[in-house]
């Protein structure tokens, strides 16, 4: 998350700016950052991973959402809009908020520069308290690459980096991503230049 409005808002105040607002926003504990725009190539991948994930799952019960979904943690109290996510067996919303999903399977985010460490660290702890959640995807703009945590039996999460000729198998509702359709005609973004070292 990026820097904080000064003034702490009720969770119905957040709603009420989001009804209004041309962009979105996340909230947290009365926190609310306004979610930056995403760059032609982000846009792209959470685009191809819907489609994709549309076409895999078209007649079965689970169904995927664009970013115009919010997701609530009743856990925690975020509210955010992932990139891209897959709830299975009907949508059930919190009861705070009529528009805002509570059981997503599947979670997608494209990782940009600004957002990758929340998406990295805190955002995924949030997202880890939703008990019907099982893959999280970090799809990388810079590299033909999706990092997948996988939810174990015992709770635990399994990491696995895949990359061109691989596929990613979305143990939630059985699909496998082919890495090179998600990619496909996609021009990937230059990578930021690492910080160096002090000499």
């Amino acid at each position: 998350m990026a820097e904080p409005a000064h003034r702490l808002l009720t969770y119905p105040e957040y709603l009420a700016i989001e009804e209004t607002s041309e962009g979105k926003h996340e909230w947290l504990d009365g926190q609310v950052v306004a979610m930056s725009g995403g760059t032609p190539t982000h846009s792209a991948l959470a685009t191809n991973a819907t489609i994709m994930l549309g076409v895999a799952l078209r007649g079965r019960p689970c169904r995927p959402y664009n970013s115009d979904l919010r997701i609530r943690v009743p856990e925690t109290g975020l509210a955010t809009y992932p990139d891209c996510l897959v709830i299975c067996g009907g949508l059930e919303r919190h009861p705070e908020d009529d528009n805002a999903a509570t059981n997503p399977s599947v979670i997608v985010e494209v990782l940009s520069p600004s957002t990758e460490a929340w998406d990295r660290g805190d955002k995924f702890r949030h997202y880890r308290e939703l008990a019907s959640l099982r893959d999280y995807l970090l799809v990388s703009q810079h590299a033909r690459q999706v990092e997948h945590y996988q939810r174990q039996d015992d709770g635990t999460w399994l990491l696995r980096t895949m990359g061109p000729g691989q596929a990613v198998r979305l143990s939630a509702v059985e699909v496998a991503l082919p890495i090179d359709e998600l990619y496909q005609d996609v021009e990937l973004t230059e990578a930021p230049p690492r910080p160096q070292p002090p000499r």
